[in-house]
């Protein structure tokens, strides 16, 4: 049975029509991945990312130094403490602290001292001194060697940010291809990072679109393969149309500037999380009750 909040969930994230999503849950037995395969596979929806729905509020940053740099996300329940200048100097700290040592990773940075606290310690103090939970959700860091790079762009005042790796010395280069990355959400650098079974499900899906179209299957072999490139460009850095100049591609823009891109990390505040749903009437009728 398929209920009303499936359906709806499933509209949320596609755009399609109410009966459409009931018929595409009925057809994949309640599987959301599936529908949201089936919708596209029938053209009612194109919206391939649409699933990844930002979520949580909170704050990332991106930090450098030298050859080694430092990128974290420190999540909030509401966006009006990640606005706080107290949790906004509490997630720089992290950082710096984090960049000046040796950890690399959330258990390893927990341990870490500010101001004589433990980095756990001090989280779990501003949460009952602000009175909303404080989650440090992730972190990597970055090092370079001497014939290498790293920028950093943070956008938005930490609603995303981004480092660069690369080779070569032009680090305002990779500035900009790491603002590039944060307008644009790239999910690889190259098309050689896309796992196999990714393409194959892509072509997959896309061939049945074709299919479904009442293309001979010739002409649908054809018209899959300027489908996957046109995929490619869209979730590929290098394959990308450079932000700053629609003519070139990003890897053009690199090689015209001298570096070689070697990696990307975007962390975009929330994404993949579910979103706290929140009436403020409801709220507001609650504490009149009280």
């Amino acid at each position: 049975m398929i209920s009303a909040k499936q359906v709806k969930e499933l509209r949320d994230l596609t755009g399609a029509g109410m009966l459409d999503c009931k018929k595409a849950l009925e057809a994949s037995d309640g599987n959301i991945d599936g529908a949201i395969d089936w919708l596209r596979e029938k053209g009612i929806s194109k919206a391939a990312g649409k699933q990844e729905r930002i979520a949580a509020e909170g704050l990332s940053t991106a930090v450098v130094d030298a050859n080694k740099a430092v990128i974290l996300e420190v999540n909030t329940e509401t966006d009006f403490v990640a606005k706080n200048p107290e949790f906004q100097i509490l997630v720089n700290d992290i950082a710096q602290t984090m960049l000046a040592s040796d950890a690399k990773t959330i258990e390893e940075a927990n341990n870490l001292m500010i101001n004589g606290v433990t980095v756990s310690d001090t989280l779990i103090a501003k949460t009952a001194k602000i009175g909303e939970k404080l989650s440090f959700r992730r972190v990597q860091v970055l090092e370079a060697n001497e014939e290498e790079i790293i920028a950093n762009y943070i956008h938005m005042g930490g609603k995303i940010s981004v480092l660069i790796k690369a080779k070569g010395t032009n680090v305002e280069a990779a500035k900009d291809i790491a603002m590039h990355a944060a307008a644009m959400r790239p999910k690889y650098v190259s098309q050689n990072e896309i796992p196999a079974d990714v393409v194959e499900h892509e072509k997959k899906v896309l061939t049945e679109q074709a299919m479904n179209e009442g293309k001979p299957e010739a002409i649908a072999n054809k018209m899959v393969e300027g489908r996957i490139k046109k995929y490619f460009s869209e979730i590929c850095l290098l394959d990308q149309a450079f932000v700053k100049n629609g003519d070139i591609t990003v890897a053009q823009f690199a090689l015209n500037s001298g570096i070689e891109v070697i990696s990307m990390v975007r962390f975009e505040v929330g994404e993949g999380l579910e979103k706290r749903q929140e009436n403020f009437a409801e709220e507001v009728m609650a504490q009149v009750r009280c």
